[in-house]
């Protein structure tokens, strides 16, 4: 049960996992990540499944196009396919490897200057975890209190027996009876009964969560943590105690890794996720997520995109104003953004051309460089990673079939490589270029709003905190060419420095952008 890491696990500088070039210490400052389940990205050994190793033999692949940091999905040991109930915090899932092979992964990972974050799952653990075994024998035993329990009667007369439905958990009725028990308590589990919820009230629970991060940190080398279910530690009555956690728990990951990265799953209302930045550097903005998905593919800016993410970034800067904005167009729990847009190339590049230029700092789900489509349930927006057609593909994961991305629905990596054209190659030069400019790579830049309103156009500008000049951005949602005239605020500017479709032209005060177009002014 490894009650003993604590006295263990020391605050020291990893030895061998090599180490990152000083300019990526600050994991999450600048660059883009990209979002690995692992299970499906590429099988080394030839038994269907996805794994370390083979992750490991893409690097260059990922390094070529351009991504400074890869999160894992869950790599602990786990009964479920998607490995959210974690039974050891401290091991690898011998389907995707071994401990040897993960810190080869982090080693050669460093080498490419390429930061590795992994999924930490903290909010509960799986029913056969041996925290909860022991629990499980009853109130007198010293694993009890790591989980949470009520006696139906407490349950009731405290209005607790049943949740609302909500976009993260369908678990409607949230306690469950251990099987055989002979003692009334119920445990509470949010998502399902073999997701026992942690209890963050009880210290001893706590050092043992603050033991698994050091561990991770300062032993394995990882560079960082991604916190699944952040808000919901407590239940939102308690929220505060939510924000008192992750503030106690920011201070141990510095202390343990100064500049070690941390990114919430916090999906809620601006002001809500704000306190969270007292101890998370990143949050994930879904909000926006949601409204890029409708802009695009309704070729109007109907929500006012803008001036919704001034309100958002006021609100967050008035907790941390180092808040780093976590972009996103999909992610493993929601439906693929190939399959929100149709599959509509126009489109894809568009939602591509905000995700990178967006003030923030931007995920790619895996596969969504290539336009892989997938819609709920889970596992079939989480399907093999397309290296090439099926013939050729020795890499390709066979723990399912493809029901959305397949070889006829989606073009593979190898076809769209040698295509100037393709979705990917589009995603390669952006992400290149974004990489070369000093405002756009960096993740702290903040938005600037310009005084240009069209139907059509969505235009910002961004600035860095420190200062200095800014850059303008312009997106054309629609088809047609438009030509937007710059307010008085833009007479800064002189020339289009980069364009993601050909035939932008800048003449005294305005530029015209072509259809679907991007362009960027300095």
């Amino acid at each position: 049960m490894h009650a003993d890491r604590t006295k263990e696990t020391k605050t020291q500088a990893s030895t061998q996992s090599g180490h990152l070039p000083v300019n990526q210490t600050r994991t999450g400052v600048s660059g883009v990540h990209y979002e690995i389940f692992v299970r499906s990205f590429a099988d080394s050994n030839g038994d269907g499944i996805g794994d370390l190793n083979g992750i490991t033999g893409k690097l260059d692949y990922l390094k070529d196009l351009g991504v400074s940091a890869i999160w894992l999905m869950p790599i602990s040991p786990s009964p479920t396919y998607h490995k959210y109930d974690v039974t050891d915090y401290y091991g690898i899932e011998p389907e995707y490897g071994t401990l040897d092979d993960f810190k080869r992964l982090i080693t050669e990972a460093h080498k490419r200057g390429i930061a590795v974050i992994i999924d930490l799952v903290l909010h509960h653990t799986s029913i056969r975890h041996p925290w909860f075994q022991e629990a499980a024998k009853g109130p007198d035993n010293p694993y009890w209190n790591y989980y949470k329990w009520l006696r139906p009667d407490e349950i009731k007369r405290r209005r607790l027996a049943t949740r609302d439905i909500t976009a993260d958990s369908g678990e409607k009725n949230p306690w469950h009876s251990v099987a055989g028990a002979t003692y009334p308590e119920k445990y509470y589990g949010m998502f399902w009964s073999g997701m026992p919820d942690l209890n963050f009230d009880y210290r001893p629970l706590r050092e043992e969560v603050f033991a698994i991060a050091r561990y991770w940190l300062n032993e394995i080398g990882v560079d960082g943590f991604r916190l699944d279910a952040a808000r919901h530690l407590y239940r939102e009555a308690e929220e505060p105690k939510n924000h008192e956690f992750w503030q106690e728990f920011g201070r141990v990951v510095e202390a343990a890794k100064p500049g070690a990265y941390t990114v919430g799953e916090v999906w809620t209302r601006p002001e809500h996720i704000a306190p969270y930045f007292r101890g998370l550097k990143a949050n994930f903005n879904f909000d926006l997520q949601l409204m890029i998905a409708e802009i695009v593919g309704q070729e109007n800016d109907t929500e006012d995109l803008v001036e919704y993410l001034t309100y958002v970034h006021n609100t967050f800067a008035t907790v941390n104003p180092e808040f780093i904005d976590a972009l996103l167009l999909s992610n493993h729990d929601q439906n693929r953004i190939g399959s929100l847009l149709k599959g509509n190339l126009t489109h894809l590049k568009v939602a591509a051309n905000l995700l990178l230029t967006l003030p923030g700092l931007p995920y790619l789900y895996y596969g969504e460089e290539i336009g892989m489509l997938g819609m709920k349930p889970d596992e079939t927006i989480r399907e093999p990673f397309l290296w090439d057609v099926r013939a050729n593909d020795t890499q390709r994961t066979r723990w399912r079939r493809g029901k959305y991305s397949t070889s006829q629905t989606v073009r593979p990596l190898a076809q769209q490589q040698s295509d100037p054209d393709s979705l990917f190659n589009h995603y390669k030069r952006l992400i290149h270029y974004r990489n070369s400019h000093p405002v756009l790579n960096d993740n702290l830049s903040r938005l600037v709003t310009t005084g240009i309103r069209q139907k059509g156009i969505i235009a910002f500008s961004r600035q860095r905190p420190s200062g200095g000049p800014c850059v303008l951005i312009i997106h054309n949602l629609t088809k047609k060419p438009i030509e937007v005239v710059f307010s008085p605020s833009e007479d800064w500017c002189r020339c289009v420095v980069f364009e993601t479709i050909p035939g932008s032209s800048f003449v005294g005060d305005r530029v015209t952008v072509p259809g679907y177009g991007c362009v960027i002014v300095e």
